[in-house]
């Protein structure tokens, strides 16, 4: 089966896509048209379908599956896709979702395992007992295992949160026994919890927006009271030592607040601090992998949106 972004000029496309943007125009001989953001679990191309009838404006839906007839061209530099047939996809088509949207390169069920094995090793009952019930949350654990870690940034991709998490994980086992100051518990808690929010923030895992109280809360202080009220279900106080530790690294954990990053409040212990260095590492790198992977086979440099700056190749 071939996607989306192994296509090249001038060659044909007949495949199923989702429709993850939509915007209306009207051209100088004044008929409609629609520019379209499509994709595949290979990424995404811009298309355009011209001579647009209200009927068919009206039958493509962001969020949608389509399946389109279109011819791959140059435009300023980039592919896109100028189409010539559409029509959206039914049931009888048996799209599977798994290839219409990136996803994680670890399967899902490794990376569950790996998440449970680490709650088990909690020595805290306290932190344990806090996992756990987040997790029992038949609609939680769902989103957990579906749910990327970002919209465009970092392991934007189908359970991109899931693998971002272990790889935290991952990453503090082995910086633990390094600095005995932090508190290995707590940094294993927040690599887990530290996101929790966002399973709010964001609106699906298909073709995720944020949501309302995601644009007017945040994933921060949402992640925060999701652990204050399953604490309060538990009969945990709110002023339990773990607790307030747990709350910190999770309400610190994009760096200083003088930054503008959106931390509540700025790292104030070991275990803070070192978490937002962890988080800081896993994203970029990730995100640095998403750019290399995208560039072309001539291209030696590329822009680097999480750095804010072109970066190479390498050598």
């Amino acid at each position: 089966m071939k996607y989306l972004m192994e296509y090249q000029e001038g060659e044909r496309v007949v495949a199923f896509c989702l429709v993850k943007n939509k915007e209306a125009g009207v051209a100088s001989n004044q008929s409609e048209y629609l520019n379209l953001e499509l994709g595949d679990r290979s990424g995404t191309l811009m298309a355009k379908l011209w001579d647009v009838s209200a009927e068919m404006k009206e039958s493509i839906t962001v969020k949608g599956v389509v399946k389109i007839d279109a011819a791959v061209q140059m435009y300023r530099g980039k592919k896109q896709l100028v189409i010539q047939r559409v029509r959206p996809a039914s049931a009888s088509d048996e799209v599977l979702m798994e290839s219409l949207i990136p996803v994680s390169p670890v399967p899902v069920d490794e990376l569950w395992e790996k998440l449970e094995q680490t709650i088990h090793s909690l020595q805290s009952q306290t932190l344990k007992a806090i996992i756990t019930e987040a997790l029992l949350n038949d609609e939680v654990r769902d989103r957990i295992r579906h749910y990327p870690a970002g919209v465009r940034m970092h392991h934007n991709y189908y359970h991109g949160l899931l693998e971002h998490i272990v790889s935290l994980l991952t990453a503090a086992e082995r910086l633990v026994p390094l600095y005995p100051q932090v508190d290995r518990d707590i940094l294993y808690a927040t690599c887990i919890l530290h996101d929790i929010g966002k399973l709010y923030e964001l609106s699906d895992p298909v073709a995720p927006d944020y949501t309302t109280p995601g644009q007017l809360i945040g994933h921060l202080v949402m992640g925060v009271e999701m652990v204050s009220g399953i604490c309060r279900k538990l009969d945990i106080p709110l002023g339990d030592a773990e607790v307030l530790h747990l709350k910190h690294c999770i309400l610190s954990h994009h760096g200083e607040v003088e930054n503008g990053w959106g931390s509540a409040v700025s790292g104030k212990t070991p275990t803070a601090v070192l978490f937002h260095y962890l988080d800081q590492i896993d994203s970029k790198m990730n995100a640095l992998g998403q750019t290399l992977a995208d560039m072309g086979e001539d291209e030696e440099w590329a822009y680097a949106g999480v750095l804010r700056r072109k970066v190479c190749r390498g050598f």
